[in-house]
């Protein structure tokens, strides 16, 4: 294990990569990037991502050059409009009701088209349209919803598989089984001059100009989740790495004294597989056990009761919190269900026999009696549910007959009429759930990872103590970077965050190598 290098990246995920790698182009040699988990466990949460990226764009003629599985016949195939910098900007401030950071913000939105260019460029990330995710084929043509349209070949495994064959050509040096326990700071100056860290059972001092924290929130600690989160939160299941526990978060916040900031009570959580491992995510199927049908069916609790409104949205702006919906009713569990007409339009990579357990019937009651051997105890209420459903549906489609389903807008198919409405409406997507064979799937909550973070200056991410003064040489990056993200985020944007500020951290903390190198010399000329 080195003993000294210049900067310390603490974290082997995006974020953590996209720091070595912007310090070793911005001239930082001896970098070393230090994981607590064993090799076979590398990538943090961003392995179990779907690789998905936003960002603004000019269209489809300025995403082009980005990826590698659009030939010139398929494009002109393609409905993709423009996502400008004022998109961008407009849903991160809906789906946060106003709480995300401004600077932090304006950041991510202005430096997104850049940064994805930037890992394409330099790292080598290969980028692809996700037409499996944010698009569907509609009269012949692909349409692209929802403003996120990039996604990386082989989603988070292959971003991994980059950023690790990028830290190889720059020169980075890379351990894993490597615990960060603390920071060192220079009793003198205040300033970062090192990590104790842990590895083999053996505690020992890594020397050091900078540290970059990269290391993830506390979404895999069932007693920081409850603490934090609420009660309940303990029985959430963990999407990703069982890594993310958050002891490096609270050792800043106690010793160093570091400026909590963000939505400490919020998370990224979504609708997940009932049946999935509950501690950690499974690095075979990843982000498989993600369920995000929803929009294209209904979603109801143990009572055979709705509680969301599936179609208020597209998916990507409803996801991340639509985990916590779930959580919230009784057991923790709800059943997705679909007719034919939705499951066909669902994702294979999801749904399919191998990865999930497909409940199917010929009759809703059969479906409710299924549903019932794996703890469903509102069968009547289910029959009742899905039949008051399917008469909104119908009545809206009397009054409203021009209207026409699409997947790829919010089309106006509701439950709401004139004659019929629903106390809790679907917005969109409300098809009538009417034709065999009859689908329903078991989830539960899924956490992904947790909004609260430290407090940092945007324009370098450097940590902020308690009385607003940067502590010299720390920084922080990806999930330990607060502020962000409050109750929900735009799909797309965590990957994208880890990128931007990563890439910012890189750069300051090579400056501030090269400033305290250039510091030494002028005293060793001095002294000559």
């Amino acid at each position: 294990m080195p003993t000294h290098c210049s900067i310390l990246v603490i974290g082997s995920g995006n974020a953590g990569f996209s720091a070595a790698l912007s310090a070793a182009q911005a001239g930082a040699s001896n970098i070393l990037l230090i994981d607590k988990c064993p090799a076979a466990w590398a990538g943090g949460n961003s392995f179990f991502t779907a690789g998905a990226f936003r960002t603004a764009h000019g269209g489809l003629a300025d995403l082009l050059p980005l990826v590698n599985n659009v030939d010139d016949e398929t494009a002109r195939a393609i409905d993709l409009d423009p996502y400008t910098e004022d998109d961008f900007s407009a849903d991160l401030k809906r789906v946060t009701n106003g709480r995300s950071n401004e600077e932090l913000g304006k950041a991510l939105v202005r430096e997104s088209r850049a940064a994805v260019e930037w890992l394409k460029r330099d790292a080598g990330v290969r980028f692809q349209l996700s037409f499996n995710r944010q698009a569907y084929q509609v009269a012949g043509r692909w349409k692209f919803w929802g403003g996120l349209h990039l996604k990386t070949q082989d989603g988070g495994k292959g971003l991994i598989a980059d950023h690790m064959a990028a830290a190889r050509r720059h020169g980075v040096a890379v351990r894993f089984d490597t615990a960060a326990k603390s920071i060192l700071r220079d009793p003198s100056t205040g300033a970062v001059c090192g990590v104790l860290v842990e590895s083999d059972g053996k505690e020992e001092v890594i020397t050091c100009t900078a540290v970059i924290m990269a290391a993830g929130g506390f979404e895999a600690n069932p007693q920081l989740r409850t603490q934090y989160l609420g009660p309940g939160w303990d029985l959430a299941h963990v999407r990703g790495t069982p890594y993310n526990t958050g002891e490096l978060l609270a050792s800043c916040i106690a010793q160093l004294h570091a400026r909590p900031a963000g939505n400490w009570s919020g998370c990224h959580s979504v609708a997940w597989d009932a049946n999935a491992p509950p501690d950690s995510g499974n690095r075979e199927v990843s982000n498989e056990y993600t369920k995000s049908g929803y929009p294209l069916g209904i979603m109801v609790n143990c009572h055979g009761e709705r509680f969301v409104d599936e179609g208020v949205d597209f998916r990507n702006y409803t996801y991340a919190k639509f985990g916590r919906a779930i959580l919230q009713q009784p057991d923790g569990v709800a059943w997705q269900v679909w007719d034919s007409k939705g499951a066909a339009l669902l994702r294979g990579e999801e749904y399919r026999e191998e990865v999930v357990e497909r409940i199917t019937a010929r009759s809703i009651e059969e479906l409710a009696e299924k549903c019932a051997q794996g703890g469903l105890s509102g069968r009547q209420r289910f029959v009742q549910t899905l039949e008051e459903y399917n008469a909104a549906v119908y009545q809206h489609r009397k009054e409203n007959p021009d209207v026409q389903f699409d997947p790829a807008v919010k089309d106006g198919l509701s439950t709401q009429s004139s004659s019929s409405a629903l106390s809790l409406p679907k917005s969109n997507w409300a098809l009538s759930i009417d034709v065999p064979p009859f689908l329903a799937v078991k989830v539960t909550c899924g956490i992904t990872f947790t909004f609260g973070g430290l407090a940092v200056k945007p324009e370098t991410a450097a940590v902020i103590n308690q009385t607003g003064r940067e502590i010299e040489g720390l920084y922080a990056v990806g999930e330990m970077m607060g502020g962000l993200f409050y109750g929900n985020y735009p799909g797309g944007s965590g990957l994208t965050s880890g990128a931007v500020f990563g890439r910012r951290a890189g750069r300051a903390a090579a400056r501030l190598v090269a400033k305290q190198s250039e510091g030494e010399g002028t005293v060793v000329r001095a002294k000559i």
